[in-house]
């Protein structure tokens, strides 16, 4: 193993092993702007490019309470509801737009509250960690391998960028058709009341 691989390795390690804070695991308790930032950068440092990089700033804080991603802070504290919806946010950003990801989090929060639609967005999250992890540790029996033998590491470049491709626009239909449907439920509704 080259210390290429060995890198990938130790990294898919800790992926495998990324443990989100679930609703319960969040502070009780008011946080200011700057230990909001330290604490999604603490809690999601895996998706960070290198350790000085940062995964949320002000500013970004900021664009997501004026575009009504977040609620505003009360006296410029934030509760547990806040870093939820950023903790997500700031994931979910890395492959959808903004407009995706507001129009997602509000269809799941309205479908079974924000913290069972947050809790299951952590789960689901470490599993998809968790798979990909297991694809690039050289699973060979597993359906579609990331790097099965004799395979060049860069070709998982390619292989895991498609993936994010097929996931990507996945969402983006299921999303579509969400709305499609709660258009067509509101004209329903429209119809029945003429």
């Amino acid at each position: 193993m080259n210390d290429l691989e060995k890198e990938l390795f130790d990294w898919t390690k800790e992926i495998a092993e990324f443990h989100f804070p679930r609703w319960e695991e969040l502070p009780d308790f008011d946080l200011y702007m700057d230990q909001v930032l330290n604490l999604i950068d603490n809690y999601l440092y895996v998706f960070k490019e290198d350790k000085q990089s940062k995964v949320i700033t002000a500013s970004m804080v900021n664009n997501y309470v004026k575009l009504d991603l977040i609620p505003a802070p009360v006296k410029k504290r934030y509760n547990k509801k806040h870093l939820a919806y950023l903790i997500a946010i700031s994931v979910l950003k890395q492959v959808l737009t903004i407009s995706e990801v507001k129009e997602g989090i509000l269809y799941q929060a309205s479908v079974s509250g924000i913290r069972e639609a947050y809790d299951l967005f952590c789960t689901e999250q470490e599993d998809a960690l968790s798979a990909i992890a297991s694809h690039i540790e050289l699973d060979k029996n597993h359906p579609l391998p990331l790097l099965p033998n004799n395979t060049e590491i860069e070709i998982l470049v390619v292989r895991t960028s498609c993936i994010a491709v097929a996931s990507k626009i996945t969402t983006q239909k299921v999303l579509a058709l969400v709305k499609k449907n709660k258009t067509d439920k509101s004209q329903i509704e429209k119809n029945k009341k003429k």
